[in-house]
């Protein structure tokens, strides 16, 4: 399974910005699928998750309000719509893939990984 990440770029506080992964592989199927992200010298952290097929979604505190996980099945995509953009919100962020069809806030329940893409939220 590969996953793809794009959208990253740089965007004023308060702005939007749109996150997509698509999923590839014969592996690949019914998974749940999240997103992560990793600011310079921190941990890598949780964002959203969302379950397969896309009933259940999960959020971190930090996010809740500002961005939407979504995804189209028929294209193996998930989405990360982020609004209200914070200087906080910068980060690499990657998507993740489950062998689960749950939603998780656990890295730990994820088996593929993307490359991230960077986000950059200026003042």
């Amino acid at each position: 399974v590969q996953l793809q990440a794009s959208g990253g770029g740089l965007v004023q506080a308060g702005g939007s910005l749109g996150l997509s992964c698509a999923a590839s592989g014969r592996a690949f199927g019914s998974n749940g699928m999240g997103w992560f992200r990793q600011a310079p010298g921190k941990e890598r952290v949780f964002v959203a998750s969302i379950s397969w097929p896309g009933r259940t979604t999960y959020y971190a505190d930090s996010v809740k309000g500002r961005f939407t996980i979504s995804r189209d099945n028929a294209k193996n995509t998930v989405y990360l719509q982020m609004n209200s953009l914070k200087l906080e919100d910068t980060a690499v962020y990657y998507c993740a893939g489950s062998r689960l069809q749950i939603a998780s806030m656990s890295p730990g329940n994820y088996d593929y990984w993307g490359q991230g893409t960077l986000v950059t939220v200026s003042s």
